[in-house]
């Protein structure tokens, strides 16, 4: 296990790093060419002000659109569970003292110990509310596949796996190779999977923010 540990965290986590900033680079660059080929005037339409007012409202306020106050729980765990899955892994002291000490030399302000750990149990609750609805519920039930559960498992994994390992229930060295084996699993399937509407994310609600206060005059939220 030992061997497996120090092939995770050195040449494994360098490519794993590489794919997933490369294959953001290529979804980027393959979406600017297909809106400057097929819809230019989209670019006419955006409105840095619209837009990130649109942002505010829709990603900060965890009810700030009219949309999220049709299903206040749903909306509260869904604001819940992204905040904790961004944020958890960036400011966690045992990531950062990893990069501060790495070749990169980066650090940057962490959050408690307990506060991360509290956030690591959210995104845990906050993924088996998604399955459970997936599983009960008619309406969710109908549009959902067996990719949609993989997928769920692939975000989930690094954290069930850190808790197991913070927590050393069980044996610690095997909990964290395996965290860092389903870190490493979650960034390679980002550019690949559905998980990439993080990064298409902000342009789509930017545009629909433009196009519906800028252009049509009307609220977007």
């Amino acid at each position: 296990m030992q061997g497996l540990y120090q092939f995770a965290s050195g040449p494994l986590a360098w490519a794993a790093f590489i794919i997933f900033f490369f294959g953001l680079a290529c979804r980027l660059i393959s979406m600017f060419r297909q809106v400057s080929k097929k819809e230019s005037f989209l670019y006419e339409y955006w409105s840095w002000d619209h837009a990130l007012y649109s942002m505010f409202r829709w990603w900060v306020i965890p009810l700030g659109s009219r949309n999220a106050r049709f299903n206040p729980v749903m909306a509260i765990v869904t604001w819940v569970f992204h905040v904790c899955l961004i944020f958890a892994p960036i400011l966690l002291v045992a990531h950062v003292v990893v990069l501060d000490e790495s070749a990169l030399g980066w650090s940057w302000p962490t959050l408690p110990e307990a506060v991360t750990d509290i956030m690591a149990f959210l995104v845990v609750i906050g993924g088996c509310y998604f399955a459970w609805r997936r599983l009960t519920l008619p309406q969710v039930k109908y549009v959902t596949s067996g990719s949609d559960f993989i997928i769920l498992a692939i975000v989930v994994a690094p954290f069930v796996t850190g808790i197991l390992a913070y927590h050393q229930w069980g044996d610690p060295l095997t909990w964290t190779t395996l965290h860092i084996l389903s870190g490493e699993l979650w960034l390679v399937a980002i550019p690949f999977t559905r998980l990439v509407h993080m990064l298409y994310a902000p342009f789509v609600r930017g545009y629909t923010g433009s196009e519906f206060q800028g252009i049509r005059h009307v609220k977007d939220y």
